[in-house]
């Protein structure tokens, strides 16, 4: 790979995508409670992340001249718009199974809103731009080979395969407002991307499990949990892991997004969903077409 590669696609907003959410069962990673808290604390921090980073762009946009960035930011906004209202739903779900999901909302929003009021603009857009990286290194990991979600209910892993598919398409988009016109020092765009990922793996690990303890299961069960299920995600080959390299390749100076390749079965869904117009059709078309 070189800094010369270029992959970028054009961001498609697609409205109201119904993943028939109501239908997933309590524990829907394949019976895995621990699995399944951590994809749900994950989905907790989605709406309240979205609209940060669409207000993060907004506090730039009129200082964009470019008219091609201009256009994509108004497809990034609407994109993490519905994902956001999509995770809404899941959240409502999660919230219906007896979690304390208002109290962890509240101290997401807080959390966002201090920052957007007490940190600078550089701040914010380095950290949306490290984020949007994150999320589809993560989208790119998750759906690259069919065993990783193999377990997973076929709604949610559409929802996420939906969800992954336009990080995939607007991953660019921030990264070029804090380059364009954000102003950001090279060491706070280098430490965005470590303080975020610390940020959003161990609120995840914490409020997973406060829900865990909230399902029913004591200290030491849950203690097992963790020593059990976090080598799926870190262990020599969990699936975190397995994106170490791309993840790197941020601190490079010459780094862009779209050095990296796009997944390969993104026409798929695509395809699957304007012949079909379902998403959860499409969804497991692209989790088939996996390796």
């Amino acid at each position: 790979m070189t800094a010369l590669l270029k992959y970028q696609i054009t961001p498609v907003v697609r409205q109201k995508p119904d993943f028939k959410l109501d239908q997933i069962p309590r524990f829907w990673f394949g019976g895995d409670p621990f699995r399944t808290r951590m994809f749900d604390a994950l989905s907790l921090t989605f709406p309240m992340g979205e609209r940060y980073f669409i207000e993060s762009i907004r506090a730039l946009r009129n200082q964009v001249t470019d008219p091609n960035l201009q256009h994509r930011i108004t497809d990034f906004i609407q994109q993490e718009a519905q994902h956001g209202l999509a995770h809404d739903t899941m959240n409502a779900i999660i919230k219906q199974q007896g979690m304390p999901v208002d109290r962890f909302l509240k101290a997401i929003a807080t959390h966002f809103n201090y920052i957007l009021k007490n940190r600078t603009i550089q701040y914010n857009i380095a950290m949306t731009a490290a984020t949007e990286h994150l999320t589809a290194l993560m989208a790119e990991t998750f759906y690259s080979k069919k065993s990783t979600l193999n377990e997973v209910h076929p709604y949610i892993r559409a929802l996420f395969a939906w969800h992954a598919i336009e990080e995939l398409e607007h991953r660019d988009v921030a990264f070029d407002v804090m380059q364009q016109v954000g102003n950001v020092p090279e060491n706070l765009r280098k430490f965005a991307l470590a303080y975020t990922s610390i940020l959003i793996f161990g609120f995840s690990l914490y409020r997973a499990n406060i829900m865990l303890k909230y399902d029913g299961f004591n200290t030491l069960q849950r203690v097992k949990m963790v020593i059990n299920g976090l080598p799926w995600f870190f262990g020599k080959n969990g699936s975190f892991s397995a994106m170490r390299t791309p993840y790197l390749n941020w601190f490079k100076r010459d780094f862009h997004p779209n050095q990296h390749a796009i997944i390969h079965q993104y026409q798929t869904w695509v395809d699957t969903l304007e012949q079909t117009g379902d998403p959860i059709a499409a969804g497991n078309a692209f989790w088939q077409a996996a390796l």
